[in-house]
């Protein structure tokens, strides 16, 4: 086993994954999440605004000190759909270098489908390859693997490898800065149908190159997908072992999105799973997901903890 740390660089946070990985087991040894909104105004702009710059470079350099105590001997830090978008994305780079000495990788959506891909399904495309049954949770390929971000989307269908993918440009925090005009309060019913004709036109765009009828199982990944998992268990505290794997029914996903979009920001953060940088954008995060089950007629949601994070890691581990 190697010991690796991986770095995922999102439009809303940036989080961290020390692990010891060998060829068939991940171990955790750090788990890190901050909400930067690193995307603030980005969909706007085109720029990476210098204060959200620094509020990443910031939380980098904590996690900087985590991997030197830790001795990773590999690093790979993979930024996504805000640094992909911003015009002036090469100082980023510049500074992520200089904090972790080596270069980010700021991927493509087809990469980041095949990252996101492979943390979520590994371990269970791998009891359902070697023993021809449902992994032991119920799931059955092919999985239809949907990381909803805060600048973009990812879908991903295979079973033991991405068949098809697309990434589209809806997330929580993008679809929360084009349309909420008071974030504080709860959205009005024009806001909420233009999101849901944003959401809407997107996920046509997906039925059409990504076959999502043939899926059998949808696994979500992100924070909005555990959000709204956590509530759905009631659970007094943020649990993610008790979040891993659980299976949400449509209805309690849409009951769950209306409930969200009902509350003002205050309400919201009230919450006690809610992660006070996500209580502004969590209600687009919702409708995003409620969507998706309903336009794609999935029964249920497998809410997952394993994502992208642990694709990088896997991814080198691999190499």
């Amino acid at each position: 086993m190697i010991r690796v740390a991986a770095i995922d660089c999102g439009t809303n946070s940036v989080r961290l994954l020390v692990a010891d990985v060998g060829r068939d087991r991940l171990i955790d040894l750090e788990r890190r999440m901050e909400i930067v909104r690193l995307g603030q105004g980005v969909d706007k702009t085109g720029r990476l605004a210098p204060e959200a710059l620094e509020r990443t470079f910031a939380a980098m350099r904590g996690y900087a000190g985590l991997i030197a105590e830790h001795g990773a001997s590999s690093v790979r830090v993979v930024a996504t759909s805000a640094t992909r978008d911003a015009a002036n994305r090469q100082e980023f780079v510049d500074g992520v270098r200089d904090i972790f000495g080596v270069e980010p990788e700021v991927i493509t959506g087809a990469e980041e489908a095949e990252l996101s891909f492979s943390g979520a399904t590994r371990d269970l495309v791998r009891f359902s390859y070697e023993t021809g049954l449902p992994a032991p949770d119920g799931t059955r390929p092919p999985y239809l693997v949907v990381d909803i971000g805060g600048g973009s989307t990812e879908f991903v269908l295979g079973s033991t490898h991405v068949e098809a993918a697309l990434s589209v440009d809806i997330g929580c925090v993008r679809l929360t800065e084009r349309h909420l005009r008071d974030a504080g309060d709860p959205p009005s019913a024009e806001a909420i149908e233009a999101m849901t004709a944003d959401i809407d036109e997107a996920l046509d765009r997906v039925a059409a190159e990504v076959p999502v009828e043939r899926a059998l199982t949808m696994v979500g990944l992100a924070g909005s997908v555990t959000t709204v998992a956590g509530m759905a268990l009631e659970l007094p505290e943020y649990d993610p072992k008790k979040i891993h794997h659980s299976r949400i029914a449509a209805g309690q996903v849409h009951d769950i999105a209306e409930r969200l979009l009902g509350m003002t920001v205050e309400r919201r953060a009230a919450i006690p799973i809610m992660h006070p940088g996500r209580a502004d954008v969590i209600g687009a995060g919702a409708l995003i997901l409620d969507r998706i089950v309903a336009r794609y007629g999935f029964g249920e949601v497998v809410a997952s903890e394993h994502d992208i994070l642990d694709g990088i890691a896997w991814s080198i581990a691999d190499s």
